[in-house]
């Protein structure tokens, strides 16, 4: 058989869609592509820089292809190919059930309006989807308040429904032939059916409803508003008093949904701003749905992918598989990340919408910051789903079983401890020691070590032999402040040197805990029984609860290290500088009041302290700013210690 490399040499140039496949003949990703062989060729020579592509191809034994006429068309066929097959590596929505929808039966003489999950069927408009169930049957009720239409589930409407279906010659004279044989349902009694059933109203005004009830869910408010305004002030005329208070109060109706809105823009767009948030293997979005200014629903939905894969594939994914399940498209789509195929996505919608529709990042102003917004409810609903699902226990406990097979563990590590050096060329070497209990956190057990070895230089080794022999010597491990037993795995933030001197300082303490050091520029994990490092699957629960470890004790570090040299600093630093002695210390500082103000003045304001002359002054300053920029620089690496993992 010619190997993948060879088949992928004969694919066509053309645009259209590639399916890999596994060994059993499963579809585990289906992508699009304008020139099928070079895109092709990115998977088989792995250029492609995204994570999972050297997972996916070690299981990747066959292909297809499907060639079409142009990108827009793969973009069609692609979102149908997902949804028929479900690829694994695929973004998709995490659960696969149906999101709700509003639906109105427009085939029918009179249309109703229901709730329904059901497959799109011909003949029918959908509006969504929702997925808060209560907030679309909440909308129906306001809106039947505001314009009164059937709904699809009154046994009057479905007796109607099949008469007219059985006699389609009656549909003209509909409501002269109901009013004679029909009889009022209990919604037409109480103001909330428009009567189809008795005849109470023609086919031509209860189609002038359906096209309200239509441009209500459409977000186009203001239009309903003005004919009601303009219907209510006809009834005014005629003396009609009773028909125009019922208008007045369907227009009280809809004027009162401006006093729940939280989010609007000063001018009548029409957009949806897709917020993300994502975590490790999972993430959520967040729809904020705008229509002429206001914000008419938000949607949230979970899906089956997170940092495995990068922001562009996600949020792309996310729009088709969204877009692809509604019919309600704005003029404007705005995103998290810029799409390479922004202007492809913006034909697709554009010929469902009807209109022109765009993609695209806003960068800065009223967009962008509601974007953030979108995001930060996405966040809040990916937690509520894992506190509802239990998946971060799930997770923590997948993660577990993971490190004790890779790691070659007698048991999962129930009790992890890891420990980190910081330091500042030698000065204020400190370590922290954090531990991991039953996969989380247990801050209570947090310890922190001022070194005491003299050393002129950093060195993590020396260190790091330092910190372990107090931790895990006689007296420490018989005190059950610290634990009652040795942990279950020793983790060391760095690669096979750190390792080494691990495993020595353990070994002369005649300890045998098991021990794995995590090198942060490949995520590697070193272990001691072999020269080549373990690599945790990416996107794994064990790799980011391990990442989650070495990265909380760097934090912790880093922070203790900040805390120790600030207070020197201020104590200090004067005391360092030739030319100052305690009294012009004393007159330096009361001179200017705090460091802050003196790390802020420049050499000449130094110069103005009584008694300190322009060399001592011009020293002071250059320290001053040297300890500025090493102070800079701890500060950053603590704060890349702390950004999560991309």
């Amino acid at each position: 058989m010619p190997s993948i490399a060879e088949q992928v040499a004969q694919v066509p140039t053309s645009p259209g869609c590639y399916l890999w496949k596994d060994s059993k003949g499963e579809v585990i990703y289906v992508g699009k592509a304008k020139n099928l062989r070079s895109r092709m060729f990115q998977y088989v020579n792995l250029t492609d820089d995204r994570a999972k592509i050297p997972l996916m191809m070690q299981v990747v034994r066959s292909f297809d292809y499907v060639v079409v006429g142009s990108e827009h068309e793969a973009l069609l066929l692609e979102r149908n190919l997902i949804e028929q097959y479900h690829p694994y590596f695929n973004v998709d929505f995490r659960d696969d059930k149906s999101y709700p929808c509003i639906a109105i039966t427009e085939s029918d003489v009179f249309p109703a309006i229901k709730y329904t999950r059901e497959k799109h069927k011909k003949g029918t408009r959908y509006f969504g989807p929702y997925t808060d169930a209560h907030a679309a049957r909440e909308t129906i009720d306001t809106l039947r308040k505001a314009v009164p239409v059937c709904v699809a589930n009154c046994a009057e409407w479905k007796r109607t429904r099949r008469f007219l279906q059985s006699h389609p010659d009656d549909a003209a004279v509909a409501n002269m032939v109901l009013a004679e044989r029909g009889r009022p349902c209990f919604d037409y009694h109480v103001g909330r059916g428009p009567g189809v059933c008795c005849g109470a109203i023609s086919t031509v005004d209860y189609a002038s409803n359906i096209r309200q009830v239509e441009k209500f869910l459409s977000g186009k408010r203001s239009e309903i508003i003005g004919e009601l305004e303009e219907q209510m002030a006809d009834a005014a005329a005629n003396l009609e008093f009773e028909r125009a208070a019922r208008l007045k109060h369907r227009l009280e109706v809809i004027n009162g949904l401006d006093d729940k809105q939280q989010v609007t823009f000063p001018t009548n767009v029409s957009l949806d701003l897709v917020g993300i948030y994502r975590e490790e293997t999972i993430s959520a979005a967040c729809v904020f749905v705008v229509r002429e200014g206001r914000t008419i629903r938000t949607s949230e939905f979970i899906l089956n992918k997170g940092m495995d894969v990068d922001e562009e594939e996600l949020v792309g994914g996310f729009v088709k598989r969204y877009y692809d399940e509604t019919a309600d498209i704005p003029a404007e789509v705005d995103v998290t990340v810029d799409l390479a195929d922004a202007e492809v996505l913006g034909e697709w919608l554009s010929g469902k919408r009807g209109l022109s529709c765009h993609v695209h990042r806003p960068q800065r102003g009223e967009k962008s910051h509601l974007l953030q917004m979108a995001s930060r409810n996405a966040h809040h609903a990916l937690n509520r789903y894992m506190v509802r699902t239990g998946y971060a226990d799930d997770r923590t406990n997948q993660a577990l079983l993971q490190l004790e097979s890779a790691l070659a563990l007698d048991a999962p590590p129930m009790r992890i401890e890891c420990f980190d050096i910081s330091t500042l060329h030698g000065n204020f070497t400190v370590a922290s020691m954090v531990v991991f209990t039953n996969g989380r956190p247990d801050k209570g057990q947090y310890r922190r070590f001022k070194i005491r070895a003299e050393l002129d230089e950093a060195n993590d080794f020396v260190s790091m032999q330092e910190v372990l022999g107090r931790r895990y010597g006689p007296d420490r491990m018989a005190d059950e402040r610290f634990a009652k037993s040795a942990p279950d795995l020793l983790v060391v933030d760095g690669g096979k040197p750190q390792l080494t001197a691990a495993m020595t300082q353990l070994s002369q303490l005649g300890l045998d805990i098991p021990v794995c050091g995590l090198a942060k520029s490949d995520e590697e994990v070193f272990v001691p029984w072999d020269d080549t490092p373990v690599v945790l699957p990416s996107g794994s629960a064990s790799l980011y609860l391990i990442k989650q470890v070495r990265d909380e004790s760097h934090r912790f570090a880093i922070t203790f290290h900040r805390e120790l040299r600030t207070k020197a600093q201020s104590v200090s630093i004067l005391d360092d500088i030739e030319g100052v002695g305690p009294k012009r210390k004393k007159a330096i500082m009361r001179h200017f009041g705090s460091m802050k103000r003196l790390r802020s003045a420049s050499p000449e304001e130094i110069a103005q302290v009584k008694g300190v002359p322009d060399s001592v002054a011009q020293a002071v300053w250059q320290e001053l700013r040297a300890w500025g920029e090493e102070a800079e620089s701890v500060r950053r690496d603590g704060d890349e210690a702390q950004e999560p993992e991309a």
